[in-house]
């Protein structure tokens, strides 16, 4: 077996056992952005291309709070509520720009729908893509296979700009 084969398979059997936190396994006391970086840190870890470039960090929070995509910490703390959009946004700005993640937001569920349903969403997508790919094929196998999911990924990102933009043009023509 090679590196490449034992790295990529190792991966794809984390991928495939991946799930974000259940909402009733996030803290349920509030936490300081240390607490809050460790704990996303630890729940995103899989996205991470490598230790260094971590998919969070603490400027990043902040400026999802003063652009409004999260709300503001209360006395320094961040609830249920925030830890939640703030992994979404994690993942989600690999893809979309904070405005279109903003639209996302600004429906009618409930924090806690949000993230169940994005959860589920994000899981499945992950298990089905991971349980897809074969590490065990050869660099020209392996190489085609990221092709394919690269052209779907991008295919699949412009679908979900094009509805995002939909929704805040309506929202827009409503005031």
């Amino acid at each position: 077996m090679s590196k490449v084969e034992f790295d990529c398979g190792k991966w794809l059997q984390e991928a495939e056992e991946f799930a974000l936190p259940n909402w009733s396994a996030l803290p349920s006391i509030p936490l300081y952005m240390d607490q809050v970086m460790m704990f996303t840190g630890e729940a995103l870890s899989l996205f991470e291309r490598d230790e260094k470039q971590s998919l969070l960090t603490n400027s990043m929070i902040n400026n999802y709070v003063k652009s409004g995509v999260v709300d503001h910490p209360v006395h320094k703390k961040y609830s249920k509520e925030h830890l939640s959009k703030l992994m979404m946004v994690g993942l989600l700005k690999q893809v979309l720009s904070i405005q279109d993640i903003a639209v996302l937001f600004s429906g009618d569920e409930d924090a806690e729908q949000l993230y169940k349903d994005f959860a589920a969403a994000q899981s499945g997508a992950l298990h089905e893509t991971a349980a897809g790919v074969h590490p065990e094929s050869d660099a020209a196998a392996l190489r085609a296979a990221a092709l394919k999911l690269a052209a779907e990924a991008t295919a699949r990102q412009a679908v979900a700009q094009r509805i995002l933009m939909a929704l805040s043009d309506k929202k827009k023509a409503k005031k």
